[in-house]
């Protein structure tokens, strides 16, 4: 992977973020980092703000822009939307709910094999963030207290997802059946409410 693209997809899962991080992370000189980022800036896939600090200078912080964003989305999203429209106008909305009906049940047989031999949550939630990151969603895992947040920082659905949002409701709907009843499942950020990642919040039901 080229260093931009390694910058790109480092900003992409942590969010605005300075250029010493970025290099830290990396292993890349600081410098090395300024001259990509200024060369991404021209290209208008990334931006900066300037966050005051108590003391010392202001930290300048790099973020995507909409255009940087953009740079991830599926590459078959105008296919996906024109086959939504296309069931649609044939079969109507049942038709639809049909064929994500059947996505999720599909998704669920594979994701519920993966997770057959996991014995505790943390077990299962981290294989699914495995599956999801090897499907293009750049998961991880991070735990709250008790709780553990499942965070997206991709969404290669997006596109198809603000043409039929029931396609998001059936990604959370299949995250509970694949859990079961003894715990919650709650969406707290969302790509397509315009938010930069999808996170879940999992845990015990009280």
């Amino acid at each position: 992977m080229k260093s931009t693209d390694r910058i790109l997809h480092t900003i992409k899962r942590e969010g605005s973020v300075s250029a010493k991080a970025l290099a830290d992370q990396l292993g890349m000189t600081t410098m090395g980092v300024r001259q990509h980022l200024q060369s991404l800036e021209r290209d208008g896939l990334v931006d900066f703000e300037d966050i005051r600090a108590k003391v010392g200078r202001p930290s300048r912080h790099w973020s995507l822009t909409a255009q940087g964003h953009r740079r991830f989305a599926d590459s078959h999203h105008d296919l996906s939307i024109t086959l939504i429209d296309s069931v649609q106008d044939v079969f109507g909305e049942q038709g639809v709910a049909k064929v994500i009906a059947q996505r999720e049940a599909a998704t669920f047989a594979q994701y519920q094999d993966a997770l057959k031999d996991c014995d505790n949550l943390e077990a299962k939630l981290r294989t699914l963030a495995y599956l999801r990151e090897s499907e293009g969603y750049m998961a991880e895992l991070h735990q709250d207290g008790t709780d553990y947040i499942l965070i997206e920082h991709h969404c290669p659905i997006c596109h198809a997802a603000k043409s039929c949002p029931a396609l998001c409701r059936s990604e959370i709907q299949l995250f509970r059946h694949l859990l079961g009843d003894a715990y919650r499942v709650e969406r707290e950020e969302h790509i397509v409410s315009g938010q930069r990642r999808c996170t879940y919040r999992i845990g015990e039901k009280t």
